[in-house]
């Protein structure tokens, strides 16, 4: 029973349809639930589902990070923006960039990094510098992106993939986070031989307890 206690509600319900179909099994069989899954709404309620929970990490991970900002002091704060396309998805803003998670069509989750970028952000680029080795600068209103794609499993359960890897929320967040962070880094903060440079490696070395 204690076992019972750890299933979360939302992954109850099955059980729940299993149980209404034991009280009414002519309704099950009128509606033809239960006997089969409907591919395209079961991607389609998975998308939700991890926009939704991509959200709230990146909500978690933005609060951290401007903890630290001292109400934007220190740098800039990441915001977070519903936006207009659909219900579940948002951007990330800072520094006149901007993150977009879109779901444009069915099965795909796009990530789109847009307006005056440096970087391609890809798993598996290499930072030198706080810039990718790989970057082109790029100009106002330009866009990069790539795609999560939705796939259904043996068990008719969807399960999300990017480069034919599959992939958490957990994962994209972190990795998009970390980029973006990055990627909208004030150049004037990180210009060599600028003072403010200096003062911010000195109030590190101090917060490691090394004396200047």
């Amino acid at each position: 029973m204690g076992r019972f206690k750890d299933i979360s509600p939302s992954q109850q319900g099955w059980i729940h349809d299993l149980a209404k179909a034991e009280i009414h099994p002519d309704a099950e069989r009128l509606l033809q639930l239960g006997g089969s899954v409907d591919p395209q709404q079961a991607v389609e309620e998975s998308t939700v589902d991890f926009l939704t929970g991509l959200r709230d990490l990146l909500q978690d991970h933005a609060r951290a990070f401007n903890a630290f900002s001292e109400a934007g002091q220190k740098y800039q704060e990441v915001k977070i923006y519903n936006t207009t396309q659909a219900a579940a998805d948002f951007m990330l803003f800072r520094n006149q960039i901007k993150l977009v998670f879109t779901n444009p069509t069915h099965g795909v989750i796009q990530i789109s990094f847009a307006q005056h970028t440096r970087s391609v952000l890809a798993p598996g680029a290499m930072v030198v510098d706080g810039q990718h080795s790989h970057a082109q600068a790029s100009g106002p209103g330009t866009s990069q992106s790539q795609d999560l794609l939705a796939q259904i499993g043996p068990f008719r359960d969807v399960f999300w993939t990017f480069q034919g890897e599959k992939v958490t929320p957990d994962q994209v967040a972190k990795f998009y986070f970390a980029e973006f962070t990055r990627a909208t880094r004030d150049s004037k903060r990180t210009r060599p031989g600028n003072h403010l440079l200096l003062e911010q490696i000195k109030a590190l070395l101090q917060e490691k307890g090394i004396d200047l």
